[in-house]
């Protein structure tokens, strides 16, 4: 089970850098940027934007894998966030996982005046919005007659360095979320506890199924915050139960409720914990 950290945009990018940086001295494989302007309500602290902030982590850091987790779909055009994906490609010497999401967080497209579509349509669009930036990608010339979008003789050139730049479908909607990972995804995240990554991550199993899939080329993200009151024997359990879940990866949450040096912190435990 390989190490990622996720962190919390709320903290400053000096705080942000410093994370990351212990992270990849750790041995962590990645680290991970949400995609919000802004914080929930009844929260005042600022927020910094991700895409911005993954990219002067490409700057900083030299192995770690770079990602979305995960960039709303109702923010960016989908062949803009493609371009964006690739060009971070050849920045970063071919680093990027690009995550995605249908988009949630209803203070922030009000405050925007971006829509956000009822749940049925909001998944219908990002259904089309992952099949738009998978082809755009991959594929030398896009067309798309989509009820959300349309793409007419679209490139995006140049390619990203990996021939297959890696996708990520972040929910547990078992409805159409787990379908659209099933179908079109690379990877899938939902955040923990292990017993219901174990529960969602069964469903995408079935929805895998459906599709004519083999689950085992869905590579399965979930992690939790990891906070200072744990013991080395609860740390040890909980990492147990999601490797025994079946998570090939273990996604470290950060939070700015932390001093940046708890969280360094924590992410040397669980390094420690899993043998690193």
């Amino acid at each position: 089970m390989e190490l990622s950290v996720c962190l919390d945009p709320r903290r400053s990018w000096a705080d942000q850098r410093a994370v990351a940086l212990a992270a990849e001295a750790a041995g962590y494989a990645g680290v991970w940027v949400c995609d919000h302007f802004m914080p929930l309500p009844g929260d005042d602290r600022p927020v910094l934007e991700g895409w911005t902030s993954l990219t002067a982590l490409a700057a900083a850091t030299d192995r770690l894998r770079l990602g979305t987790l995960v960039l709303g779909a109702g923010y960016r055009h989908p062949a803009v966030v493609a371009s964006m994906a690739a060009t971070l490609d050849h920045v970063s010497g071919g680093r990027v996982v690009l995550g995605l999401g249908a988009g949630w967080q209803e203070n922030e497209h009000a405050a925007y005046g971006i829509p956000l579509l009822p749940p049925p349509a909001r998944l219908a669009m990002f259904e089309e919005y992952v099949v738009a930036i998978r082809s755009l990608l991959r594929d030398p010339v896009t067309d798309l007659d989509g009820e959300h979008w349309t793409l007419r003789a679209a490139t995006c050139e140049p390619k990203p360095v990996q021939p297959a730049l890696p996708l990520l479908v972040g929910g547990a909607g078992r409805q159409r979320t787990l379908r659209v990972a099933a179908r079109l995804g690379d990877q899938w995240h939902v955040w923990g506890p292990a017993d219901r990554f174990a529960e969602v991550s069964a469903v995408l199993d079935e929805r895998c199924a459906e599709a004519g899939r083999d689950p085992a080329t869905i590579r399965r993200l979930s992690g939790e915050v990891v906070g200072p009151e744990l013991t080395d024997a609860e740390l040890g359990r909980l990492l147990a139960g999601y490797r025994t879940a079946g998570a090939d990866e273990f996604v470290l949450r950060d939070h700015s409720d932390l001093d940046p040096q708890g969280t360094v912190r924590s992410l040397e435990r669980v390094a420690r914990a899993l043998g690193r």
